[in-house]
């Protein structure tokens, strides 16, 4: 199979995910003709026909809990938001209604939420957001966030495949900058699970989504072992691979996009200080965006956003313990 964009894959596991079940279709705003915001789902809409492809109107809470009553009557609904800042709208419907449904009454909600995520693409605050945290803290939701293309196609098939509702989130600047070759195969990858994609013994670096790649961009130039884990689901954690790593490494550096305050770092640095904290030889170190908006200055978003030299300088500290 020639080379995919991070786009492409995603649009190949919404196809062959609908091929293989009749159950799965798609709802979103201009997500039919138009193929979506980012054309994500173009074409689809001629594949399979506009009853499985479903242009809604700008109602994110209603549309939400139209899937939710479809999945009860044996569907498979996929929900994009245009921007996932708009998935906002739909809190309750999401957190009140299909992350409590099973504990609540033994039901099920295979839905899979979908949307573009981050910044870097100057979006500003109401295009650029990073809501993990919002719903890894609401239990009865799982997570994603891939980082590849192989990734991106093997989470969306697993999470549309999984009995209850998964938030499935895409990386915008990623979407075609990242090309790779992906299995031929019917593979899924597993949720719940991270992935080492540099080894290393001398610190591990634990981060997801763009900032994988700005982290393997700045161990390239360290001299140094460093073990790189993309976490690819932010809720399961994969808490058994990062203390793991730790327990080898005995430094660990969180680098993630989302702002400090509650973001996965401040977890996964508890998570340490509980199950590995006598293989320390440095402190935990955080590098996150700073706990505001996003800017919509270019210069100011650089500034919000992690850079490679940020992560350089902490890493740099922690090798020199």
């Amino acid at each position: 199979m020639a080379e995919i964009t991070y786009l492409d894959a995603i649009t190949k596991a919404l196809g062959d995910e609908m091929e293989r079940d009749p159950s799965v279709f798609l709802m979103g705003e201009d997500i039919g003709s138009y193929g979506g915001a980012f054309r994500v789902t173009k074409g689809l809409q001629e594949r399979f026909g506009a009853e499985r492809v479903i242009d809604t109107p700008i109602a994110e809470e209603g549309f939400v809990g139209a899937a939710i009553g479809a999945s009860y009557v044996g569907m498979r609904p996929v929900v994009e938001f245009q921007f996932i800042d708009f998935i906002a709208c739909a809190f309750d419907m999401i957190v009140n209604f299909a992350a409590t449904s099973r504990y609540r009454w033994g039901q099920g909600v295979p839905i899979t939420m979908r949307g573009p995520w981050g910044g870097a693409v100057r979006g500003g605050p109401f295009h650029s957001r990073n809501p993990e945290m919002w719903f890894a803290h609401s239990p009865g939701i799982k997570v994603v966030a891939p980082s590849t293309p192989t990734d991106a196609l093997g989470l969306m098939r697993a999470c549309i495949r999984d009995n209850d509702p998964c938030l499935f989130l895409e990386h915008k600047y990623l979407y075609r900058r990242i090309k790779e070759v992906v299995p031929e195969e019917d593979y899924i990858v597993p949720i719940g699970k991270a992935k080492v994609v540099e080894e290393g013994d001398d610190l591990t670096i634990v981060t997801y989504g763009m900032m994988v790649h700005r982290c393997l961009e700045v161990v390239k130039d360290l001299d140094a072992s460093i073990e790189v884990i993309d976490l690819r689901s932010i809720y399961p954690l994969d808490r058994e691979a990062i203390v793991e790593s730790v327990r080898k490494t005995s430094k660990l550096l969180i680098v993630h996009e989302d702002t400090r305050t509650g973001g996965i770092a401040g977890e996964i640095s508890a998570t340490i200080n509980e199950e590995a904290f006598e293989y320390l030889s440095a402190p935990v170190i955080r590098v996150t965006a700073p706990d505001t908006p996003v800017p919509y200055s270019a210069p100011m978003e650089d500034f919000f956003l992690v850079q490679p030299d940020e992560i350089a300088k902490a890493a740099r500290k922690l090798l020199a313990y």
